[in-house]
C-alpha cells in the first residue's frame, strides 16, 4: 500500500481559520525573528561568523567517515560505549536492550528530534518501558499526543488555555488557569518526582568533537542535565552529522545557535559530557536513518549542515501562518520541507511546494544552507519521479502548453475580460483552481504589453521616431530622443 501524502494545504487552511491561534502564532515566530536579527546587528563579525561555519560543516561532511572513526576512538577512551544505528528500527533497537539487559522499566529523557524521528516512544512502550519527557513543550506535546510542531520551541503553536486543558486532563489543575508560571510549576512538580526515581535518563545532543570523544547540549530549562546525571545511566541519541572536528570550532557554533533561535546570546546551559560519572554508564548512539544516502545527493546533501536553531521557521511566511503541525512530519517549515522527502518522497511530496521561494529562510540560516533553491530543486525531483498530485500536475501541464504557445496565451489572456464578466462563479472557482479558494482571481489588465508594445512600436515610422542619432555638441556621444 502507497503512502498517503500530507495534505499540508488542507491542515494549514484548518490552521489558519483559527484565528486566535493564527495571530498568535504568527507574531511569536516574528518576534524571535526580530530578536535574531537584533542579535545579528550586535556582532560585525556576524557574517563571517556563518561563512566559517558552513565551512567547517562542509569539510566535516567531506571526511565524515574519517571523524566518525575518531570519535568513537576518543569516546571510547572515556570510558563511553559508542553503538552505530543504520535506521530508526535499529536504534529503537539498541535503546531497548540497554534497558532491558539492567532491568530498567522508567526512562526520563530531554528534547532530541532523532528520537522523534525514529518513533522511539511507541516502541519502548510496547516492551514496558515508560517514556517521560522533561523539556516543557515536548512534554505538553507529548500529553497531548501530538508531534513537535517546532524543533526548538514544541507547543509554540498551543495559547495558555489549550495548555491548561492538558494539564487539567493529565495532572488534575484547574483547566481554567491563565498563568504560564502556575502551568510550568504544576509540570515541574509532576516531573521532580519521576526524575528521582527514573532508571534510566537520555539527551540528545547538539554537538559531538571528533577530537575529544565529547559532546554538547545545550538548553535553556536545565532538563537535560538532570535527565543525564540524576539516573544511573545516561543515553546519548545523535544523527552522525552532528560531528564537528575540533573543540575550538565549537565557539562558532555557539555563539550562532542561540542568536539564531531566539535571539539570546547563549543558551541556559551549554554541558560538555566528556563520560559517565562514577559508578554509572555513559551510551552514544550514533544514528544514520538515510543520513549517508543524503550525503551522496548532489543538489541536498548540504542540508546535513543543518543545526536545528529553528531559525528558517521563524522567518518564513508559510510556516508563521499554516502551523508546525500541518507539514505533518517530524520536521516542519523549510528546513523540513527539504529533508522530509529524503525519507519518503511521496509521503512529503507536497510539502517543497509549500513555500513562495521567497529566500528569506537561506538568508537567516547561519550555516548558509541554500534552503530555497533545495526547495525548488525538490520539486523538479518530484515531477520527474511522478509525485506530484494528479490535478497539480494536470494544471500545471496544461499551463506549460498554454505558456509555450504565444498566439494561444495571446487569445487566453485577451478572453479573460469576457470569461470574467460572463461566466459563472462555479466554473471559476472549482477543484481546478486551489489557487482561487483562498483568493479572488485578479481583474485583467485593460491592455497587455504585447498589444501595447504592437500599437506603440510596430506602426509606420515609429522606427524613426525612436532611433538614437548623434549629439552633434559631443563628438563621439548619443542621445536618445525618445526619453
Amino acid at each position: 500500500m502507497k503512502d498517503k501524502r500530507i495534505d499540508h494545504a488542507g491542515a494549514a487552511a484548518a490552521f489558519i481559520a483559527d484565528a486566535p491561534h493564527l495571530a498568535f502564532h504568527d507574531e511569536r515566530l516574528w518576534d524571535m525573528r526580530q530578536k535574531r536579527d537584533a542579535q545579528m546587528h550586535l556582532l560585525p563579525e556576524w557574517q563571517e561568523l556563518r561563512t566559517l561555519a558552513s565551512q567547517i560543516k562542509e569539510h566535516a561532511l567531506a571526511n565524515l567517515p574519517e571523524y566518525l572513526e575518531q570519535f568513537e576512538e576518543n569516546a571510547t577512551r572515556n570510558g563511553i560505549r559508542v553503538h552505530w544505528a543504520r535506521d530508526g528500527a535499529e536504534h529503537n533497537r539498541i535503546v531497548a536492550e540497554i534497558l532491558q539487559a539492567r532491568g530498567a522499566t522508567t526512562l526520563i529523557k530531554s528534547k532530541s528530534m532523532v528520537t522523534e524521528e525514529c518513533d522511539m516512544r511507541p516502541y519502548l512502550a510496547a516492551r514496558g518501558i515508560t517514556v517521560t519527557e522533561t523539556d516543557l513543550g515536548e512534554r505538553i506535546q507529548q500529553l497531548d499526543d501530538q508531534l513537535p510542531s517546532h524543533i526548538v520551541v514544541p507547543a509554540v503553536h498551543k495559547l495558555t488555555g489549550d495548555v491548561a486543558r492538558v494539564f487539567a486532563t493529565h495532572y488534575g489543575t484547574d483547566p481554567k488557569a491563565d498563568d504560564p508560571r502556575q502551568l510550568a510549576e504544576a509540570q515541574r512538580q509532576a516531573a521532580r518526582p519521576v526524575i528521582l526515581h527514573a532508571d534510566a535518563g537520555m539527551t540528545g545532543a547538539n554537538f559531538a568533537v571528533a577530537e575529544t570523544g565529547t559532546f554538547v547540549v545545550c538548553t535553556n530549562e536545565g532538563n537535560a542535565d538532570l535527565s543525564a546525571t540524576v539516573p544511573g545511566v545516561h543515553i546519548a541519541t545523535l544523527g552522525i552529522e552532528r560531528l564537528v572536528p575540533r573543540l575550538s570550532d565549537l565557539g562558532v557554533f555557539v555563539r550562532l545557535l542561540s542568536r539564531s533561535a531566539l535571539g539570546s546570546p547563549i543558551t541556559q546551559y551549554t554541558t560538555h559530557f566528556r563520560g559517565p560519572q562514577d559508578g554509572g554508564e555513559m551510551h552514544v548512539i550514533l544514528v544514520d536513518n538515510g543520513r549517508s544516502a543524503r550525503l551522496g545527493m548532489a543538489d541536498f546533501w548540504t542540508s546535513l549542515k543543518c543545526i536545528r536553531c529553528g531559525a528558517c521557521m521563524n522567518t518564513c511566511p508559510v510556516y508563521r501562518r499554516s502551523g508546525g503541525l500541518s507539514y505533518g512530519a517530524v520536521y516542519s517549515g523549510p528546513i523540513g520541507a527539504i529533508i522530509d522527502p529524503t525519507f519518503n518522497e511521496r509521503k512529503y511530496s507536497t510539502l517543497p511546494f509549500a513555500s513562495t521561494l521567497n529566500g528569506s529562510c537561506t538568508n537567516v540560516c547561519p550555516v548558509r544552507i541554500n534552503i530555497h533553491d533545495q526547495l525548488y530543486k525538490w520539486r523538479r525531483v518530484l515531477v520527474d519521479h511522478h509525485q506530484m498530485p494528479f490535478v497539480k500536475r494536470e494544471i500545471m501541464h496544461m499551463a506549460g502548453k498554454l505558456m509555450g504557445q504565444p498566439r494561444l496565451y495571446r487569445a487566453a489572456i485577451s478572453g479573460t475580460e469576457t470569461a470574467l464578466g460572463t461566466l459563472p462563479r462555479f466554473a471559476l472557482y472549482n477543484w481546478l483552481n486551489p489557487w482561487g479558494r483562498h483568493r479572488e482571481l485578479p481583474h485583467p489588465v485593460k491592455e497587455t504589453f504585447h498589444a501595447w508594445y504592437r500599437r506603440n512600436r510596430s506602426a509606420p515610422g515609429a522606427a524613426d521616431t525612436e532611433k538614437t542619432k548623434t549629439d552633434p555638441t559631443k563628438t563621439g556621444r548619443t542621445k536618445d530622443t525618445g526619453q
